[in-house]
């Protein structure tokens, strides 16, 4: 693809403006039209074909969230990704759209008063999706998977990471299982501040996990799903015999925190060879020394394979790495881990 077409959806000029002049600002993008709300989007999308859809969220006549629904109710398939706020409002809503088939989110720059800084942090943030997400697909037909022995002992925790595309991803395994895991789950899903807070009340209420945003000082417990915060890292320690959540605003880590490298390097220092790490679909390659960490440790790692990740920048990184003992579409990644983690009750383990 020579020229990735964009149709700018925003009922705020000041807002089309400002996602048009970022996205001008990379030669290999195309605004090809703009809409001032979801109505018009969806006439436009027929006419345009574009490429690639930037979709507000509140706006009149018919709002973000209906707009993707009522593209992907007619068949269109381009990404669509939401402009949000970070509010607890605006989490929601974009959790929302992305359940609706919205294929991913950035945030809107809080102060337009500055134009051009505020231009420079959209483009910051938009340019690198976009790209990510028309990359040329990676011939992995090379990859090894990894031959350390798998599996030896029962894991007694998962850690999941996962960045673009990763709530419906994340979505899709927690709501598979039949009844909770006899072990607890530790995930890291590249969000700020407030949206995981709404991303752990979602798996809560659609999982038969107890799903908690970790505050640190949590004991972990069989059956519960602890979320990092964003803008914290997630670690495990070990105290008294019993293993507990710690949080720290420390560097970011890949650019990320909280970062999946922090959670799996803790894990596989207290966890040994008794954990299972898997690496779900994401722009980047955090989480790869992790998973190094956690093979080096006895651990098992799994990954999503490229047909079912949205991006397989984070999956693929591992196991181009020969650090994934195995690869499975989406579909089939809580059946595996409920295979690992309670081999001797396969069936009923997952919903059929």
């Amino acid at each position: 693809m020579s020229t990735i077409k964009v149709l700018v959806v925003d009922d705020s000029v000041v807002a089309r403006r400002l996602v048009s002049d970022a996205l001008a600002s990379d030669p290999g993008i195309e605004v090809v039209g703009v809409a001032q709300n979801g109505s018009i989007a969806v006439h436009k999308a027929e006419s345009l074909k574009p490429d690639l859809i930037t979709m507000d969220i509140e706006m009149p006549v018919m709002d973000g969230i209906e707009a993707v629904a009522a593209l992907r109710a007619l068949g269109y398939t381009m990404p669509i990704l939401m402009f949000s706020t970070l509010t607890e409002h605006g989490a929601a809503a974009t959790l929302e759209a992305l359940a609706a088939g919205a294929t991913d989110y950035v945030t809107k720059p809080t102060n337009h008063g500055d134009m051009t800084q505020a231009v420079r942090v959209i483009a910051a943030e938009l340019l690198p999706k976009i790209k990510a997400l028309f990359r040329k697909p990676v011939t992995h037909s090379d990859f090894r998977l990894a031959t350390l022995p798998l599996l030896a002992a029962r894991p007694r925790v998962v850690v999941i990471g996962s960045s673009t595309g990763g709530p419906e991803a994340l979505c899709k395994v927690a709501t598979a299982f039949a009844r909770p895991l006899p072990v607890p789950i530790l995930i890291v899903q590249h969000m700020p501040p407030m949206f995981t807070a709404q991303l752990a009340a979602r798996l809560d209420r659609n999982g038969p996990h107890r799903v908690i945003e970790a505050q640190g000082g949590e004991v972990l417990e069989p059956g519960t799903i602890y979320v990092a915060q964003g803008g914290s890292h997630l670690e495990v320690v070990s105290s008294n015999g019993r293993v507990m959540t710690q949080i720290n605003q420390g560097e970011p880590v890949n650019f990320c925190r909280p970062s999946v490298d922090v959670l799996f390097t803790s894990t596989a220092a207290v966890y040994g060879a008794r954990q299972l790490a898997v690496v779900l679909t994401g722009m980047g390659s955090d989480g790869r020394e992790g998973a190094r960490a956690i093979v080096d440790a006895g651990g098992a790692v799994y990954a999503q394979d490229e047909a079912t990740s949205v991006v397989w920048g984070m999956p693929g990184a591992v196991a181009n790495a020969g650090l994934a003992h195995a690869i499975f579409p989406i579909e089939g990644m809580a059946g595996a881990i409920a295979r690992a983690v309670e081999p001797r009750f396969q069936r009923g383990a997952v919903t059929a």
